[in-house]
């Protein structure tokens, strides 16, 4: 790309926030953060509770983005042949003969929702694993290839347990973030009854399209980051394990600590999120903004912590603190 394509590419950015920002009131920081996913090349887990607008959020990208949108509701009785696809049995009319022809599920498009993800036993689940990691689906012992650019944006529900299936952990470690979703700012609520009571629709445009998004990703990556944030990631998430950290904090409340797939979403987050802004250079904010969405589903907490209403997120503010920076990047 030349110095021109990265500076109209960059500038589409703002304009896609502001045509998300036509339906969806406030919200910054979760719409930076879904943003960002897409940037790096991710997959993004949206919890909040019903009336959020996490629905509306994701296929309000979609309508600001030229991709495919497929949205899959999931509920108890899913089959993974509903996500992924079947085989047909079909008759070729010329000869007579039979054969059986592939017939794509919803989880071929650019971008996914699966709505109330934890609604749907964990074979189901499951059935996502290999699309979130290798962008491919395998059926019948052939491997087909999914649309790029591909993203899954899923939403579920922290409230209302009854009839709902965890995530296992190792799909959970397979989303890139871990966005929660806040009720709004008495004000943003006061916007949001004015200007969804009303005629008036508002209308999206679409601003960014496949091949823009996959430069995107390739731009995100050549951010640079220095080797004292490298080594302060490194540390950072290292400290979140309990058998060979040496922060008490960590080893009192915590049963399992992050791998090495926090570190790199940390990083390549980090890279998106100062491209978003507008720089091509990763700063110490940068990581520890990041660090909450990253390591929030990726460190487990144990019972003396869940007693004492101790969550992730707390652990890692534990763990700016008690972390230092290099002196080379307090700046």
């Amino acid at each position: 790309m030349t110095e021109q394509d990265i500076k109209h590419l960059l500038a589409k950015l703002p304009r896609l926030k502001q045509e998300i920002q036509k339906v969806i009131v406030g919200q910054e920081e979760v719409l930076d953060e879904v943003l960002i996913t897409m940037m790096a090349g991710g997959h993004g887990l949206l919890e909040g509770v019903p009336g959020l607008a996490k629905t509306l959020l994701v296929r309000t990208l979609s309508n600001a983005m030229d991709l495919g949108f497929r949205r899959i509701q999931f509920t108890p009785d899913l089959m993974p042949t509903d996500i992924l696809g079947t085989e047909v049995l079909e008759e070729d009319h010329a000869t007579g003969k039979r054969f059986f022809k592939f017939n794509e599920g919803p989880i071929f498009s650019n971008i996914v929702l699966a709505d109330e993800i934890n609604r749907t036993p964990p074979k189901t689940q499951a059935a996502l694993l290999e699309a979130m990691q290798e962008h491919e689906v395998t059926y019948a012992g052939k491997t087909y290839t999914l649309p790029k650019p591909f993203f899954l944006l899923a939403t579920q529900n922290p409230i209302e347990q009854a009839g709902t299936y965890p995530l296992p952990e190792a799909q959970l470690d397979r989303f890139l973030l871990f966005i929660k979703i806040k009720y709004p700012t008495e004000q943003e609520e006061l916007n949001i009854l004015s200007s969804t009571t009303g005629t008036r629709q508002a209308q999206v445009q679409s601003i960014l399209n496949g091949e823009e998004v996959l430069m995107l990703r390739q731009l995100v990556r050549e951010v640079s980051i220095n080797e004292d944030l490298l080594g302060f990631v490194n540390h950072l998430v290292r400290a979140t394990r309990p058998d060979s950290t040496s922060i008490d904090f960590v080893r009192n409340y915590c049963r399992w600590g992050a791998g090495p797939r926090a570190g790199q979403a940390l990083i390549l987050t980090s890279k998106a999120r100062a491209l978003l802004h507008g720089r091509f250079a990763v700063t110490a904010d940068d990581i520890k903004i990041m660090a909450y969405p990253v390591l929030r589903h990726r460190v487990l907490v144990n019972f003396a912590a869940e007693a004492e209403r101790i969550t992730p997120d707390k652990v890692v503010d534990e763990l700016l603190q008690s972390i230092k920076l290099p002196k080379a990047v307090l700046v």
